[in-house]
């Protein structure tokens, strides 16, 4: 990225940009959401075939399958993909400001801090029948449940190198790869689930096994492109012990990540939970899985745009350019409104005919039909604040969307959906109002705080990151050798206690002698080590 002088401030920072401008960023933005957009499609069917594999071996499998990723994504697959976040600041602006070589130190860490993040993580899943049971679940949904996440838990393993790497090429604007890669690993995953389900008749587990085998597919994949390709030669260091220190910054950037979309994903678990305590729970928690899966479908496009312009608004304050990332934000929360709208325009439109794709059951369509149109309601909320959150990563601001998160969907979104749903006997579309209500507050709040952004203290912050991901550890402390010339002989040596005693004309005692040259001895080696 060429570094071009820096206009006023005055001029460059509060005026509307030029069409040019905006063209120009909406390419820059696109050349990364496009096809991180088109990888989540990929993921997104992968999760489907996994799905339709559970249901064909039964309705048990089919919940206890669907009950332990719910698990997963609440206690594992949320915590190790908020905490990879955390690298996206510094690998973006380390770029923007070339200093290649800080983010692989940024991988390394990163994927020494998910790996041991999975340690406990794989304990709680080892031990999730008993805490499944502890929370009044079904026995065999549990023990079907237990099979399903004790098979899972390398996955733990395989994403904490997968998110880390992902970021790291997605940072450098590296994206297609990803995509193809993403594509190959699951066109492998339909027969490696038939060979383990289906053939090897290994049930559940075999589901389990599959997705697992598909993300070591997707991180070997990875891994093959830059050996081979050699694109990040310039941006690679090898494993040293630099990757064990400078980790404040890391820490400090990856807790609020991990925490604001944690948030988020538990929320959703949440109204599957709430959904469990309606009057009619079969069709409720049916029906809330319908309109879940529609949303995670929606959310591809919000999610990868919130990459884009996180990445992008990254490489510009590390190259010193504020304004381009004034612009970048501009023009990204435009472009979520608008997907916000078709969002909204598509949820409404398919309203009586998106379930029929899932099931033919009347109470859960009739469900489904009257809270969809809400559910598009709240992506016209969720997509400005989503995009929003991706720039306060891109500069470094988790702790704001985390902030931000908690407030509108804990302490406005929860008692909403209570209220409706419970108090007001308004049912499911009365959670769907408690999701709209903390996605209404969540973008009013994502606006002022984006409004009240200055971007040249942005640049700043952003240089002193980079500078203090990569300051080198202090050096050791060094003895100064003692080379005073004191004798007056030019012979840099100091003068001896005899000498001293002569010029002075007293006499030399026996012990003075013995005294020096035993307090001599005792430096000496001090000296040598300074010499």
């Amino acid at each position: 990225m060429e570094h071009l002088p820096l206009q006023p401030p005055d001029l460059d920072l509060h005026r509307c940009p030029a069409l040019s401008e905006v063209v120009e960023e909406m390419r820059a933005i696109g050349k990364i959401s496009i096809p991180t957009a088109l990888t989540g499609l990929v993921l997104y069917s992968r999760a489907m075939v996994s799905m339709l594999f559970l249901g064909f071996l039964g309705e048990l499998e089919l919940a206890g399958g669907s009950l332990s990723i719910g698990v997963a994504n609440i206690t594992g697959y949320s915590v190790l993909s908020g905490l990879a976040m955390g690298m996206e600041p510094i690998c973006g602006q380390a770029f923007g400001a070339k200093q290649r070589k800080l983010l692989a130190l940024t991988l390394q860490r990163a994927i020494l801090l998910l790996l041991s993040a999975s340690l406990p993580i794989s304990f709680l899943w080892l031990n999730m029948k008993r805490v499944l049971l502890w929370c009044g679940q079904d026995e065999q949904i549990s023990s079907a449940a237990h099979v399903f996440i004790t098979f899972a838990i390398p996955d733990l393993f395989f994403l904490s190198f997968l998110h880390p790497l992902r970021i790291y090429l997605r940072s450098q604007n590296i994206t297609f790869p990803i995509t193809y890669c993403s594509l190959v690993s699951v066109v492998l995953h339909v027969p490696l689930n038939y060979i383990l389900v289906v053939h090897l008749k290994m049930g559940i587990a075999g589901v389990a096994l599959a997705m697992v085998w598909t993300n070591l597919n997707l991180l070997i994949c990875l891994l093959l492109f830059v050996l081979c390709s050699g694109v990040c030669n310039d941006s690679w260091v090898s494993p040293s012990m630099d990757c064990l220190r400078g980790w404040s910054k890391l820490l400090k950037l990856a807790v609020p990540s991990c925490v604001s979309v944690c948030l988020e994903w538990w929320w959703y678990e949440f109204m599957i939970l709430f959904s469990g305590l309606l009057a009619n729970p079969r069709a409720a928690v049916a029906s809330m899985g319908i309109l879940i899966q529609t949303t995670s479908l929606v959310y591809v496009f919000p999610s990868a745009l919130s990459l884009g312009v996180s990445t992008r608004v990254g490489n510009v304050l590390g190259a010193n350019r504020p304004a381009k990332a004034r612009t970048a934000t501009l023009v990204s929360l435009a472009c979520a409104v608008g997907l916000g709208l078709a969002a909204m325009a598509f949820t409404t439109l398919m309203r009586h005919r998106w379930g029929r794709l899932f099931t033919t059951d009347a109470e859960i369509l009739k469900l489904t039909s009257v809270a969809l149109p809400i559910a598009g309601l709240c992506e016209l909320g969720n997509c400005p604040q989503t995009t929003g959150c991706g720039v306060l990563r891109g500069s470094a601001r988790p702790s704001t969307g985390a902030n931000i998160n908690l407030s509108s969907f804990y302490l406005v979104g929860m008692p909403v959906a209570v209220l409706l749903g419970f108090v007001g006997k308004m049912g499911l579309p009365g959670l769907w109002l408690g999701l709209l209500a903390a996605q209404t507050s969540c973008a009013a709040l994502m606006a002022y705080a984006l409004a009240r952004t200055d971007w040249m203290t942005e640049m700043e912050r952003a240089t002193e990151l980079t500078k203090a991901s990569s300051a080198p550890p202090p050096p050791p402390p060094q003895l100064i050798p003692i080379t005073a010339d004191t004798s007056g002989d030019g012979s840099g040596r100091s003068p001896s206690l005899v000498e001293d005693r002569e010029r002075a004309g007293k006499p030399c005692m026996k012990h003075d002698v013995e005294g020096a040259s035993a307090a001599s001895s005792e430096t000496d080696h001090l000296i040598d080590c300074a010499g």
